[in-house]
């Protein structure tokens, strides 16, 4: 596997709580700054603004319908809300009957399908999270389960094709493929990678059909291939949350890091997150 140590790798931005949800949007990299309830929108020179602060401090996760519309998955109220044209945050679609436990991830695909992933059963005693399950949100505002049994449903990603949906399950130490139905169901669920010992979080696919995933314990971002050949990686010096392919020629793959300190530590005053960037081989593909 090529180490990308020959690359420098950038600081775009310090100082944040924990990034996630990172996206390329309006040529700025957004992301959700969890502990704040902050979506922040940066450039590659590092100059930010906070776009919106939502009532949320942990899990939340962004998105934009095809209409331009920025949806946020409010975790723990189990809410998927729509920031309307004036500013204000409409509740565009209601998960808390399919589930109590907190929910995750969100992509949106080519069609305006809406993935969540998180929910499921209550956690065993002891544990933080159950098996995960993911919900469809469809173009008329209809919801269903379509997937369960994820082993810590994680990052999320759509083929340019609209016909895969990807899911990192981060406590079975795999990529998980779903062929996408027409009506936006989820079948054929199969091993789309095994990463041995990785703990794959955020995720986001490139125009070879690779596969970039985060890793928290391993302090890494790992290009992998279907079948599980890895490619490249990115080693940092904190935990890697999430990882996605923008820039200019769509060929930096931006991370958000930070110091992991345990789950009861998520919610503090450290201010160890920073967003990094560096050189990739491909551009961004697919959804988000």
């Amino acid at each position: 596997m090529q180490k990308s140590a020959a690359k420098e790798v950038n600081v775009v931005m310090n100082g944040l709580a924990f990034g996630e949800s990172p996206r390329w949007h309006d040529d700025r990299l957004w992301f959700c700054n969890w502990g704040t309830g902050q979506i922040v929108a940066v450039d590659a020179e590092g100059n930010s603004q906070v776009m919106l602060t939502v009532p949320a401090t942990l899990p939340y996760s962004i998105d934009w319908l095809p209409d331009g519309r920025l949806v946020v998955v409010s975790g723990r109220d189990g809410l998927v809300l729509r920031q309307e044209p004036d500013g204000t945050l409409a509740t565009h679609a209601d998960l808390r009957g399919l589930s109590t436990s907190p929910w995750n991830e969100i992509v949106v695909d080519g069609r305006g399908n809406i993935y969540v992933n998180g929910g499921g059963p209550a956690p065993a005693p002891g544990q933080h999270f159950g098996p995960g399950t993911i919900v469809l949100i469809a173009p008329d505002g209809s919801v269903r389960q379509v997937a369960d049994k994820i082993a810590f449903a994680n990052g999320m990603a759509v083929t340019p094709d609209n016909k895969t949906l990807i899911v990192a399950e981060s406590h079975a130490n795999r990529l998980t493929a779903f062929d996408i139905a027409a009506d936006g169901s989820l079948a054929n669920r199969r091993r789309w990678a095994d990463l041995g010992n990785g703990f794959p979080d955020g995720i986001c696919l490139d125009a070879e059909g690779a596969v970039w995933y985060a890793d928290v314990p391993n302090r890494h971002c790992v290009r992998v291939r279907e079948g599980g050949a890895m490619l490249d990686s990115v080693d940092a010096d904190r935990g890697c949350f999430a990882c996605m392919l923008g820039g200019a020629d769509g060929k930096t793959l931006f991370i958000v890091a930070a110091e992991w300190r345990g789950f009861e530590h998520m919610i503090s005053d450290a201010r160890t997150g920073q967003v990094l960037s560096i050189e990739a081989s491909a551009p961004g593909a697919g959804w988000p």
